[in-house]
């Protein structure tokens, strides 16, 4: 008996999502299966993988540019709350499921479909992350996932597509696991699951080995507005081309490799291998740039909700109502965060060398120690009488 009628399946056009469209129909009983294939920047042509999903049986196959509405709504927000996974990972695979669970419930409702499905196994953090984002959006829909359920080895789901139809070109896989978008690259699996491997060279697109990056240095600005950056060196570009370009000069400089033991949703620890060029600097010069604009005590107050707001994005929880209260803190904060931080790229490292704001509250004549100082001298001992008070006190109860 079938547990839907019409299902919206989250397709990427791997063996996983591939069989879930036989499986779903055969040993479902689901009547329709309608594929998406969400462009976020993965670099893939669509087109073959479009077909493909007709060739494996879905009565419709569906490709959505989501790239600017990537970037916009989940990119800039996480940049705004210098968000970064166990102080490390800026989330770039993570924030692109939101985004693919509200494309499927928006097909699911163009077409009438009773359900929607993704191809995660039972391990990972996108089921949960998936299954979330998707009943945030509409309560009362079905989440399927078939790949969680079926308990068939990569070579056994091979064989089950063969029996329909389906054909795999390439039988002997890679050994790593590769997720992509316009953000970066997740590796996975393999012989990276033994900590003490160093990731062979071959698992790298992004960033350049140090060996091959140039020997001279390379300056780059960028210019935020309101916490959204909008240039790069004086040259204004657009949400996805500004995210491309960054990936690109930064990468050239071998900046952006992440490897980590980090925490899974699911309870298990997992080493992983990162690249994110582009969100690597964004977040380090835009949490700059915010020390030269923000008062002290909003500054150390949202070093917090930054944690608090990286955990929420990463254990699936966007659309949450906790998640939606620190966006309105955040959003307020921004309104200063808006000038030019300046970056040396050389050999695997971006320091920050200058920055600039009109709104900056940064005051010369208040820190130089020369002659233009402006401070009042005479204040500080006092002001120590008063800070000390207590610590005298305490003291002299327990000489």
């Amino acid at each position: 008996m079938g547990r839907a009628e019409k299902v919206v399946l989250a397709y990427s056009g791997g063996v996983d999502t591939s069989v879930c469209i036989p499986y779903l129909m055969h040993e479902w009983g689901v009547k329709e299966v309608i594929t998406l294939a969400a462009d976020l920047g993965q670099g893939e042509e669509l087109g073959p993988i479009k077909q493909k999903a007709l060739n494996s049986g879905a009565v419709v196959s569906l490709v959505e540019d989501g790239r600017e509405e990537f970037i916009t709504d989940y990119a800039f927000p996480a940049i705004k709350a210098n968000a970064l996974y166990e102080n490390r990972y800026p989330l770039a695979t993570a924030l692109a499921r939101p985004l693919i669970a509200k494309m499927l419930v928006r097909a699911a409702e163009k077409y009438g479909a009773d359900a929607v499905a993704h191809g995660c196994t039972a391990k990972g953090n996108d089921q949960v992350r998936f299954d979330l984002g998707i009943l945030a959006q509409n309560p009362e829909i079905k989440v399927l996932a078939p790949a969680r359920e079926w308990g068939m080895s990569r070579e056994e789901a091979i064989t089950y597509g063969e029996q329909y139809g389906l054909t795999f070109p390439v039988k002997k896989s890679s050994p790593f696991s590769i997720d992509k978008n316009l953000l970066g690259r997740s590796i996975e699996a393999g012989p990276l699951e033994d900590p003490m491997c160093e990731p062979p060279e071959e698992v790298f697109e992004m960033v350049k080995a140090i060996s091959d990056t140039p020997d001279e240095p390379e300056y780059l600005e960028i210019s935020f507005e309101k916490g959204v950056p909008v240039t790069v060196n004086g040259e204004a570009l657009g949400p996805v081309a500004l995210i491309s370009k960054l990936n690109e000069i930064v990468g050239n400089h071998g900046i952006g490799r992440i490897d980590m033991i980090e925490n899974r949703v699911v309870g298990i620890k997992s080493r992983e291998i990162y690249e994110s060029p582009a969100m690597c600097v964004l977040v380090d010069a835009h949490r700059d740039l915010e020390s030269l604009t923000l008062t002290a005590d909003v500054t150390q107050y949202k070093r917090g909700m930054e944690q608090t707001y990286s955990e929420l994005i990463y254990r699936g929880l966007w659309f949450s109502p906790l998640k939606q209260a620190v966006d309105a803190f955040i959003e307020q904060t921004q309104e200063r965060v808006t000038g030019v931080v300046r970056l040396k790229l050389h050999k695997g490292t971006a320091r920050i060398v200058g920055r600039r704001s009109e709104k900056s509250i940064y005051t010369p004549d208040l820190a130089t120690y020369g002659a233009d100082d402006k401070f009042n001298h005479e204040s500080a001992e006092g002001f120590i009488y008063i800070w000390g008070l207590p610590t005298r006190v305490w003291a002299q109860a327990n000489k």
